[in-house]
């Protein structure tokens, strides 16, 4: 077993990983690249598919109460008038006259904000005036004020405007909720840390529709299924805790908040919101929209407009808590390098088995060839012949796959292969003709080893 050797992870250490090992690069770096956007590589949009649909199917099909939806980026202004978005979506923004810095004065340190003073070169800074962080565009070919609409800022109104569509076409029952997965825009000043916060970022949002006095026992259902997601991701406990919103920091339609937070190398940050929303979101279309927006309950006929409990998550924070989470640094006996290893979940592992013959010869690659092809069925595979056999593990130990094994000239004897685990690195003989299974049950199975 490996000792580990430094386990204070950097930001700097996890840009470097992402962009040598294909998972996040600078958008447009050959132009010098764009501030706050990112493209995911060959194994981050792996990762991050992986990531999405697990979060998918943990909230829908394991779930007999939550169905989905996938709607429009771009809606009907009036649905961010009511919902408070074009007169409440705002940052007070303050400039440096001198070094003409541009700062979030909530975020300012409290001496500054006091003094008036920039905390870059100590220069007079401006008044605060309010900036909304919605992208504003046009649609059609005349760029009036009757033609802006705006690039959603969440992918929550989507579906309460869409509320009762769901109720009408699926035959849902209170309590049940509406899961939704997509793209959203802030048009954000200060970004930073990498992927955690850009202007263009995807959510994972479940609103969850409940009689008006049952939203104190949901609320507290869904803080405790939120965090044990967590640990089916095999996420780090200590990394994890609860933060409830103060008076000043609630938001206005919010009753009570809650924050998941993980702990970054830059410190401890919200991972994932929980709020109880009250009715105010559906009152508020069906106020603007004309529309009834009531639940008819029918067994005791009863008319009212649900309360919500959200759960909010962010799909491309998720990620970066993922990379992080998942480094480690290891000293191997015996080997004067250490390993990086990345313990990502077999789940979510961009990929799931690697396949290597032990030497390109004697028909170990054409064997070790066609058990990659008959793997391919069930798992993300990744074939490499090139290297010496121990150089090819700490490759892909560093891009976090779990299984990896090995065609040797005993496979030609016996028909079994050496099934290595990224974590303890212990290594054990399994016929051919059961590897699937062995790897599925592995997979099922899986406790992380290691940090």
């Amino acid at each position: 077993m490996a000792d580990t050797v430094n386990n204070a992870v950097t930001m700097e250490k996890l840009v470097s990983l992402a962009k040598r090992r294909g998972f996040v690069f600078q958008s447009s770096e050959i132009y010098g690249g764009l501030s706050s956007a990112w493209d995911y590589g060959p194994l981050g949009v792996e990762l991050k598919n992986r990531v999405r649909d697990f979060w998918w199917r943990e909230m829908t099909q394991l779930h007999d109460d939550i169905v989905g939806l996938d709607a429009a980026i771009m809606m009907h202004p009036r649905v961010w008038e009511a919902s408070g978005h074009v007169a409440n979506f705002t940052d007070p923004l303050v400039d440096c006259k001198n070094c003409k810095n541009r700062f979030r004065e909530d975020q300012l340190p409290e001496d500054n904000r006091r003094a008036r003073r920039c905390p870059e070169c100590g220069g007079p800074l401006t008044e605060p005036r309010n900036f909304n962080l919605m992208f504003k565009t046009h649609i059609g070919p005349v760029e009036d004020e009757a033609s802006v609409v705006y690039l959603r800022p969440e992918t929550a109104q989507g579906i309460y405007v869409n509320f009762r569509n769901v109720v009408q076409s699926s035959r849902v029952k209170i309590p049940f909720g509406i899961a939704q997965i997509g793209k959203a825009f802030r048009n954000e000043i200060t970004t930073k840390n990498f992927i955690f916060r850009t202007c263009e970022f995807e959510q994972m949002e479940m609103q969850f529709f409940v009689k008006p006095d049952e939203d104190g026992r949901w609320f507290e259902h869904w803080k405790s299924e939120r965090m044990a997601y967590y640990a089916k991701l095999g996420v780090r406990p200590e990394k994890l805790r609860f933060r409830q919103h103060g008076a000043d920091e609630l938001a206005f339609y919010a009753k009570i908040a809650f924050d998941i937070e993980y702990e970054f190398p830059f410190g401890w940050k919200e991972l994932e919101g929980i709020h109880d929303r009250t009715n105010y979101d559906l009152s508020r279309h069906a106020e603007y929209s004309g529309k009834d927006l009531n639940f008819l309950d029918e067994e005791s006929h009863e008319r009212y407009i649900p309360y919500i409990i959200e759960t909010s998550a962010g799909l491309t924070r998720t990620v970066l808590m993922i990379l992080a989470d998942a480094y480690e640094e290891q000293e191997v006996p015996g080997e004067e390098e250490s390993r990086v290893v990345m313990h990502f979940h077999p789940k979510i592992a961009p990929i799931t088995v690697g396949v290597f013959p032990l030497v390109k010869k004697d028909g170990l690659a054409e064997i070790a060839r066609e058990i990659e092809k008959g793997l391919r069925e069930d798992f993300s595979t990744f074939y490499d012949q090139g290297g010496a056999i121990g150089r090819r593990y700490r490759r892909q130990d560093e891009i976090g796959t779990p299984y990896c094994l090995t065609v040797d000239y005993q496979t030609k004897e016996d028909k079994t292969v050496t099934l290595r685990f990224r974590d303890s690195m212990e290594q054990i003989r399994v016929p051919i003709s059961e590897l699937s299974e062995r790897i599925r049950t592995e997979i099922k199975a899986y406790k992380r080893v290691g940090s």
